[in-house]
């Protein structure tokens, strides 16, 4: 239309502040009036007529009231997306049938030596400064000569080269091969316990239609489940109002009373934790017994006169709900904390050097050199520039403020250079201490724990609300040398000795307050029933404060983790609508909505954690999807993404992954110049956002819930899959750990490949190897019994097998022979060590060299054995019956070693511990136990079945309880 129009000033402030009010409050009305008044400085005859869109203010809560203007890291992306922009850029990019959503390679990138300070394209230190920083991340203020930090600086320039190329393909930004370290491999069949198969479908596209089904399988779910629930919520309403018309006052006693919790039960499953009682869901959905047990009458009597002295363990699952769940106790009782031992001098002999020339320090300066000088042997933190720096700051600044340093003659000695001082003398002290408690008898080292267990027995408990519950980490943190997770600017840095008057104590009214250390002073005490911590103090380093809690198998922990993991479970009725929206906002008009959906769309289906903003300075520049920067993300048509930067703990990750179109074509979008190297990806949204507008599905959700979620729901759905075969128990074992795996790929969890994996791996290849030479001796006493049996076997039978070789068997020999002499030796200690304690006399060397003999003896065996090529048959009345029995078993245990290597080798990647603590739901755990009859100890240690109690009581032996 040709026709043009200008509003009125009076008439468009009105409607502005009519329809933005109403809408989304003042703030979206004062940032539409400041548009007001840029619009009005155009001329009338220049603003053609448009009809209005309708306002988004629907979506305002989300992202347009709290969305910051202009974000300080960079170059801000346009508010607005076009609908024939978005036209031109579908037409762009050619679209793929490959499946998203599953990585190609994915997991931590294995570095060579302090390469976390090297690589340019990492983004994280000698690079082009962030424009959210005035200064590098790491700046070491000293040359550093590794050959690693000497290459970046070449490939920054050709880095620099390809970002202002506005290609489809800035693959070289990613190039992980010029970057340097080793990529984590693709995932393979093996991973997943599943052999390779012969047709020729990629094995990623495999695992994308799996995890698609299990999607569908949860979009599904989710339906099912809000229906109930609305039709209980209708129930329930028409009962309340029945009631209400009958006896007002019976209904206001339910509404507080247990019977109203009983009928809520299983109805709304996904509220909110703190609306939920603990008790509810496990006795509902798994354990009956449970609930029997509970109602019974004779044994609720029992369990309320013996409860104290009978049950260690609080039942908390099975407990009533608190009316006032923020109150986490009534009554609190502790000790305390422990500090650590006092600064014991060193020896007048022993100085720290300088220029060389021993220097007499004060006692504060003595103590933090002693901290340098005791890890002498630490290389990955002493050669360090970052360390040394952070190390001499504080050392000569401490030197300066107690009265500087002396030499011999008395004369002050200026220090001035880190390179000239010398800490050998006080490493070789600190070393001598270290071998002296190494060399200590069993006896000496058994006395020293029982005697410190005695002055810490005091501190490991507390009675709260009259039970006797665990403490965990009592002891204040021992002054020393900060060394941080990852490259941390601040590693180095002296963490100063903690004192009484730093710590606040959290204590009940009632309660005796412990006394403080001679000569000292608490410095608080508070009566803080809301919180669950005992003490507190603030460290430091990085003004972070510090907090003795209560241990892992406690009860409130305990509720801590139920908690977790019920919330996971509450997004199961809302998975779908959180799909459906995010991927409906791929293409919204706001850029805000469309970095929101694509940042959700990332922690959803690849497992990113969410990111925060960092301090530079002072912290290690980690990252999240949130603070993901222009050079962490690498576009590689048709629609592969490299993730590559430096994740959780500094470990540097990388992530090779097919993503949706539009998901591509947005990163693409997100990416567009002028925006350059160090500028935000999602410039329009920061995790505070993000988790909003997550909430506004569920009370509590945040983005951290998905990991938790996805794992577990795909691993319920894994194991109910599973048919209980006839196997055995190791086979059972690997399976489970199969389905933990296939979760980790499935969900894009991985790890860092241990350095000592292959030394294990070919540990256990020797130990499989010397089962194979035992049988092989088994079988050359078989014919030195009976000459026969050569008839009855196969030649093939009776040979060396294939993977042992001569070398190999004179090695193994060896090792045997040594094995001996050393089991030997520690028996006869031992036995001096239980003679000394029992008052007798200790036995001579000469019996030590009598018991030797037998090692000596086997060695002259294995030596007739290489020359003759025959084995004589041990053992009291050999038979070829008990060689054979003996080579069964032989069998069996190759066999279960097999396996056990198998498994491990699959595990190399997948922390099968972190998972099964903190992303998969304990109880599936335990409902794989009760479903495959495999002792729970098979999957959790000790401290695991104390930590995951509730988890183990509360499903008890039921195999159904689904996630």
């Amino acid at each position: 239309m040709s026709t043009r129009l200008f509003l009125q000033p009076p008439f468009l402030i009105k409607h502005l502040q009519k329809v933005c009010i109403q809408s989304s409050g003042s703030l979206a009305f004062r940032r539409a009036q400041s548009s007001f008044h840029r619009f009005t400085q155009v001329k009338p005859s220049s603003i053609p007529f448009q009809r209005p869109p309708p306002f988004p203010f629907k979506m305002s809560s989300d992202s347009d009231d709290d969305m910051p203007l202009a974000r300080a890291n960079g170059k801000l992306s346009q508010a607005h997306i076009s609908k024939s922009e978005d036209k031109a850029m579908d037409k762009a990019g050619p679209s793929t049938s490959t499946p998203a959503g599953i990585s190609i390679r994915n997991g931590p990138v294995l570095e060579d030596k302090m390469d976390v300070d090297g690589p340019a394209a990492n983004g994280n230190t000698k690079r082009k400064s962030r424009a959210s920083i005035s200064k590098p991340v790491y700046k070491d203020g000293t040359e550093d000569d590794s050959d690693e930090d000497a290459v970046p600086l070449a490939k920054r320039q050709k880095i620099k080269k390809a970002v202002e190329s506005d290609s489809d393909d800035d693959t070289p930004l990613a190039a992980a091969k010029k970057r340097g370290g080793k990529l984590p491999p693709k995932a393979t069949a093996a991973d997943i316990g599943e052999s390779d198969s012969s047709d020729d479908e990629p094995l990623t596209n495999k695992l994308a239609k799996k995890k698609a089904a299990i999607e569908k399988k949860a979009e599904k779910e989710a339906k099912e489940i809000r229906a109930k629930q609305t039709k209980a919520k209708a129930k329930k309403v028409k009962k309340e109002d029945s009631d209400s018309e009958d006896a007002k006052p019976k209904t206001k006693r339910k509404a507080n009373g247990t019977g109203s919790a009983k009928k809520s039960n299983g109805v709304k499953k996904v509220e909110s934790d703190s609306d939920v009682p603990l008790m509810k869901k496990p006795v509902k959905k798994t354990n009956g017994k449970v609930k029997s047990e509970d109602v019974s009458p004779k044994k609720d009597k029992a369990k309320k006169e013996d409860s104290e002295e009978a049950e260690e363990v609080y039942r908390w699952w099975d407990a009533p709900k608190k009316e006032d769940d923020s109150i986490k106790w009534e009554t609190l009782e502790h000790n305390g904390v422990i500090f650590p031992p006092p600064y014991e001098p060193l020896p007048k002999n022993v100085k720290l050097i300088y220029d060389g020339v021993p220097v007499t320090l004060s006692i504060e300066a003595e103590e933090i050199a002693g901290f340098f000088g005791a890890m002498l042997n630490s290389a990955l933190n002493v050669e360090n520039p970052t360390f040394q720096r952070n190390f001499f700051e504080d050392f000569t600044e401490e030197v300066k403020k107690t009265g500087g340093a002396k030499g011999p003659d008395g004369q002050k000695v200026d220090i001035k250079h880190f390179s000239k001082l010398d800490f050998s003398k006080i490493f070789n002290y600190y070393d001598g201490k270290s071998q002296a408690r190494k060399a200590r008898s069993t006896a000496e080292k058994k006395a020293e724990k029982a005697e410190k267990d005695l002055a810490e027995a005091a501190y490991t408990h507390c009675l709260w609300d009259g039970r006797k519950e665990q403490v965990g980490n009592f002891r204040v943190e021992p002054p020393g040398l900060f060394r941080g997770r990852g490259a941390h600017p601040k590693t180095g840095k002296v963490k100063r000795r903690v004192l009484p008057n730093q710590i606040t104590l959290n204590i009940g009214k009632e309660a005796t307050v412990p006394a403080p250390p001679e000569g000292h002073k608490w410095g608080k005490i508070q009566h803080d029933n809301k919180a669950t911590w005992l003490a507190m103090w603030q460290e430091n380093i990085n003004g972070a404060y510090k907090y003795v809690m209560l241990a892992a198998k406690s009860s409130v922990k305990g509720q801590s983790d139920y908690k977790k993991f019920e919330k996971a479970r509450g997004l199961k009725a809302h998975i779908d609508q959180i799909r459906k929206d995010y991927t409906r906002d791929l293409r919204a008009e706001l850029m805000a909505d469309r970095q929101r959906a694509t940042a959700v769309y990332l922690i959803d289906k690849l497992a990113l954690r969410a990111g925060n903003e960092k301090d530079g300075e002072n912290e290690a520049e980690t990252v999240g999807c949130c603070s993901l920067k222009y050079e962490h993300i690498t576009l590689k048509p048709p629609n592969t993404v490299i993730f590559d930067f430096l994740g959780k703990d500094s470990i540097r990750y990388y992530d090779e992954v097919v993503v949706d179109d539009k998901v591509f074509k947005n990163l693409k979008m997100f990416k567009r110049a002028p925006k350059k190297e160090g500028d935000d990806i999602f410039d329009r949204l920061t995790t505070t956002q993000l988790n909003k507008h997550l909430n506004s599905y569920m009370p509590g959700l945040s983005a951290k819930v998905f990991r938790t979620y996805n794992a577990s729901y795909t691993m319920s759905n894994l194991l109910t899959g599973l048919k209980d075969t006839n196997i055995t128990m190791q086979e059972k074992v690997k399976l489970y750990n199969d389905c933990n795996r296939e979760v980790a790929i499935l969900c894009n969890h991985k790890r860092t490949v241990g350095a000592g994996h292959e030394a294990q791996m070919e540990k256990m290849t020797d130990r499989i190897k010397g089962l194979q030479y035992q049988q092989w001796r088994l079988k050359q006493m078989i014919l030195d019994v009976d000459i026969k049996q050569k008839r009855k076997h196969a030649a093939e039978w009776f040979q060396l097998d294939s993977d042992l070789d001569q070398e190999w068997i004179l090695e193994h020999q060896a090792f045997l022979v040594q094995e001996m002499r050393t089991k030997i030796e520690k028996k006869f200690q031992k036995d001096n060590e239980k003679l000394v304690a029992e008052g007798s006399k200790e036995m001579k060397a000469k019996e030590l060299t009598e018991r030797l003999e037998a090692a000596d003896d086997l060695e002259k065996k294995f030596k007739k054995e290489n020359k003759t090529k025959k084995v004589e048959a041990e053992g009291k009345g050999p038979t070829v019956e008990k060689f054979m029995s003996a080579l069964e078993k032989l069998d069996g245990r190759i066999a279960t070693m097999r396996l056990q290597a198998e498994d491990r080798e699959g595990n190399k990647e997948v922390a099968l511990g972190t998972s099964k603590i903190n992303y998969i739901d304990p109880r599936l755990t335990v409902v794989f136990a009760n479903k495959f009859d495999v002792p729970i100890e098979k999957f959790f240690s000790k401290t695991l079945r104390e930590k995951f109690t509730w988890a183990i009581e509360s499903i008890g032996d039921d195999d159904a309880w689904e996630f």
